[in-house]
């Protein structure tokens, strides 16, 4: 069995509805190979991560910035994770007020520095919040979960 982690800040209604979004796209009935395990990131470390075979992150745009939780989530497994996982495949969801470019920018430096394997550009979820958001955060999720069970990622 291969695992799908979803790393995911939700601090209201709507980011936890992209979080289950994600979450249920990732658990579809016909996937039946992969465990999906949902954490937050200041519940989530570095053996959370070695135990995974993919990871999905999420996040809301802060000043431009992402989550000060992800950015601990980060600071405190970057060096554990280091040299142990690279090639890892990634992808990322931002929860984006404004336009999500410097959240963007922050996150695939920090990816580029693990040396971890972008399996899709990033989602951008934009301006007010829409249904259309979750239909997007599933279709990652099951995109994600889809690809790891068939050994495409």
């Amino acid at each position: 069995m291969k695992r799908l982690l979803i790393v995911a800040h939700a601090p209201s209604a709507n980011t936890r509805r992209l979080r289950d979004a994600a979450r249920r796209g990732a658990g579809h009935p016909d996937i039946e190979g992969v465990e999906v395990v949902v954490k937050a990131p200041l519940e989530a470390g570095p053996e959370d991560v070695l135990a995974c075979d993919a990871i999905l992150l999420g996040t809301t745009e802060n000043l431009g910035y992402m989550s000060g939780a992800l950015k601990d989530f980060f600071d405190r497994s970057y060096y554990p994770l280091l040299e142990e996982t690279q090639g890892l495949p990634c992808a990322l969801y931002i929860r984006a007020g404004h336009d999500g470019t410097g959240t963007r920018r922050a996150v695939e430096g920090i990816v580029t520095g693990l040396r971890w394997k972008w399996v899709q550009e990033p989602l951008i979820c934009r301006g007010e919040f829409k249904t259309e958001f979750m239909t997007q955060c599933e279709e990652l999720g099951l995109s994600m979960a889809a690809s790891l069970e068939a050994g495409i990622i």
